[in-house]
C-alpha cells in the first residue's frame, strides 16, 4: 500500500484530500504544520507528500528545501496563492506538480496517481539486480530495502548509505568517503550527517530483527562484515 504525506495547515481541506487518498486505497498521514511532517518523514519515509505552501511557522517551500536534501520523494504543491513566481520556485526546489486552490480533489487524485504510476513503470522496466547480506536484501532499481521479504521504511540517505557499506562488506569506508560518494564532493556539511545516519540505520535493522551489523572502526569509519 502506498503512503502518502498530507501537509496542509487549513483542517478542512486537509480532511477532504485525506477522506478521498483513503477511498482510493492509499494508506494517509496528515500534518496540520510542516516541523511535525518533517520529523515523521525523516523516520518513517513515503511514497508521494502533498504539500501546502503557505503554512503557520516552517513554509512548505522551506519544508521541500530540507526534504530534497536527503530525498527525492515525489511532492505535489497545492497553494491558494496562484503567482508564477510560486510555481516556478516550487518546480526549481524540485517538486514534481502544482495546483492552485481552489482545486479539484479529483483531479489531485489523477496527478498523484500518474506520478506514482511513472515511478512503478520505470522500477519494472528495469532489469533487477539484488543485493544480499544475511537476511538483508537491496533492490537498487526499486531503491529499496527488505529484512526477510519485509520492506524496511528508510530515507534516500539511508538507503544509499546502507546500499554502499553493503557493496563494500569486509572493508571499513572512511566518514570522508561516504560524504564523497552519498552526499557528493561539493557537500558542505559535516561527518555528523554520517553518524546520525548510520545511528538511524542500526536503529531500524534492530526494529527489523535483522542480524546485520554495522560496525564502527574506530578514528575513521564504518564497515558491514561478510556473511561467514
Amino acid at each position: 500500500m502506498k503512503k502518502i504525506l498530507v501537509v496542509d495547515d487549513e483542517k478542512r481541506i486537509r480532511e477532504i484530500i485525506v477522506m478521498y487518498l483513503i477511498k482510493e486505497g492509499y494508506e494517509v498521514i496528515d500534518f496540520d504544520n510542516a516541523e511535525s511532517a518533517y520529523e515523521y518523514f525523516k523516520l518513517n519515509g513515503a511514497d508521494l507528500i502533498v504539500l501546502d505552501i503557505m503554512m503557520r511557522g516552517t513554509n512548505g517551500l522551506d519544508l521541500c528545501k530540507k526534504i530534497r536534501k536527503d530525498s527525492d520523494v515525489p511532492i505535489i504543491f497545492v497553494s491558494a496563492r496562484n503567482e508564477e513566481l510560486d510555481r516556478i520556485l516550487g518546480l526549481e526546489l524540485g517538486a514534481d506538480d502544482y495546483l492552485s486552490k481552489p482545486f479539484s480533489v479529483r483531479e489531485l487524485i489523477v496527478r498523484i496517481k500518474n506520478i506514482l504510476k511513472r515511478i512503478d513503470n520505470q522500477c519494472s522496466t528495469k532489469e533487477e539486480v539484488m543485493l544480499k547480506l544475511k537476511e538483508l536484501s537491496i533492490f537498487p532499481e526499486q531503491r529499496i530495502a527488505k529484512i526477510s521479504d519485509k520492506e524496511i521504511a528508510l530515507t534516500t540517505k539511508e538507503y544509499e548509505v546502507i546500499k554502499y557499506l553493503v557493496e563494500n562488506k569486509g572493508y571499513p569506508l572512511s566518514r570522508d568517503k561516504i560524504i564523497q560518494n552519498i552526499w557528493g564532493y561539493e557537500y558542505d556539511g559535516y561527518d555528523r550527517n554520517v553518524d546520525d545516519t548510520i545511528k538511524r540505520l542500526r536503529k531500524k535493522l534492530k526494529e527489523s530483527g535483522s542480524s546485520v551489523e554495522i560496525q564502527t572502526v574506530w578514528g575513521f569509519g564504518y564497515k558491514v562484515m561478510n556473511d561467514e
